[in-house]
């Protein structure tokens, strides 16, 4: 295990009715608020006219950034940054999914700073602070409640960049899974394999003696397996919903399951690739990346799949050789997502070859990727046409 530190200021208010809170958290941080989220659904489940009321019986002031994009767009935040500046508000409340939080922590940190909030994206610059902000989740997915992460898509570019700082960490999160019991089938299934794809990214690692987070990783990937089909066949299965989120949140804080272990994130830094381009659901494309980034790399370390197979898929080693198991466990990973209705290809998307070149360059365009194995442009290729 590597030395670390670990920090995480995020206020975490999980359960059922817990959004009755959203007004006295948020009056702890000042009376002018901008309330960001998605394209409407919070308003037609009625957790958008619950959270204005709270907030006016709080007397906060709501000034409002409304239809955040799946992938958000860095000229959406840049109009998030405007209205802050303009208002002088004192406070950034994000409703919604990974996408909004995301665009939110990005405004919270463009506010403040006298460049271009895109030079965080482009290693031009630092974080140094950031408008406070909190959330109100409706998908369990990313772990942006709780972690300094964020990505932007720069649409007229075609590029898809990420950013953290421990400023962007939001003060609160609250987390209601009945708010997560209208959400569409797919987005249950892309959220749930974005939930098991972090894991995924700490848990093959070349590191050694880290038993502990290995075994919590393990049980968070076997906690999502176990409840994924349940909340699809009763999206209002309580026990499985509220299973879910905590998973997600338990799967990118910055912390527990990575502390200590060398991270990879390769798989995630390709699929930013293919949404930057074909702006697809990152979740979905993930579920198409990530088996073949593991057939591709799992040499490296046949030991930590084999583990990996005998543990979370039960796969029996007996009479079997370690790249069977490892490629038994690969596959079952691969009939998981197909069985989930996830896709498997990127032609189920339409996507073809002839961007394959572009986005193999810009994935590594600021030096090679991975740390489980090291990937260079060619690799990236290769990872992409065995994707297609």
């Amino acid at each position: 295990m590597n030395s670390f530190q670990f920090v995480n200021p995020t206020h975490i208010v999980f359960g059922e009715g817990s959004v009755d809170q959203v007004g006295k958290l948020t009056a702890n941080y000042g009376n002018t608020v901008l309330l960001v989220y998605g394209s409407g659904s919070v308003k037609k489940t009625g957790l958008y006219d619950k959270t204005v009321s709270l907030l006016q019986e709080a007397g906060v002031t709501i000034h409002e950034l409304a239809n955040i994009e799946p992938n958000p767009r860095l000229s959406t935040v840049k109009k998030g940054i405007s209205i802050c500046r303009e208002q002088n508000v004192s406070f950034i409340l994000a409703v919604g999914g990974g996408s909004v939080i995301d665009a939110a922590k990005a405004i919270a940190a463009g506010v403040p700073y006298e460049g271009d909030v895109w030079d965080f994206f482009t290693h031009k610059a630092t974080i140094q602070e950031a408008l406070p902000l909190g959330t109100i989740l409706t998908l369990a997915a990313t772990g942006s409640e709780m972690n300094g992460n964020f990505v932007v898509t720069h649409w007229e570019e075609n590029l898809k960049r990420g950013a953290g700082s421990l400023h962007v960490y939001p003060k609160f999160s609250i987390l209601d899974p009945t708010l997560t019991y209208t959400v569409p089938r797919n987005h249950t299934v892309n959220g749930s394999i974005d939930i098991m794809s972090h894991v995924f990214e700490q848990y093959f690692s070349l590191t050694e003696n880290a038993p502990l987070q290995e075994r919590l990783c393990e049980s968070v990937l076997q906690t999502v397996i176990e409840n994924v089909e349940p909340a699809l066949a009763n999206p209002e299965d309580a026990a499985a919903r509220a299973n879910l989120m905590w998973c997600g949140t338990m799967a990118l804080n910055g912390g527990l399951i990575s502390v200590g272990v060398q991270n990879d994130w390769a798989s995630h830094m390709i699929e930013h690739e293919i949404s930057a381009v074909y702006d697809i659901p990152h979740g979905a494309g993930l579920s198409v990346v990530f088996p073949n980034w593991m057939k591709y790399v799992y040499k490296e370390r046949v030991d930590r799949f084999v583990q990996y197979a005998v543990r979370v898929w039960n796969i029996d080693p007996e009479g079997k050789t370690d790249d069977e198991v490892a490629l038994a466990g690969i596959q079952a990973t691969r009939d998981f997502f197909t069985r989930i209705g996830a896709e498997a290809r990127l032609a189920d998307f339409g996507i073809g070859s002839d961007q394959l070149d572009r986005m193999a360059g810009e994935a590594v365009r600021y030096g090679n990727i991975g740390n489980f194995k090291r990937l260079d442009k060619q690799d990236v290729y290769n990872i992409l046409e065995l994707s297609l």
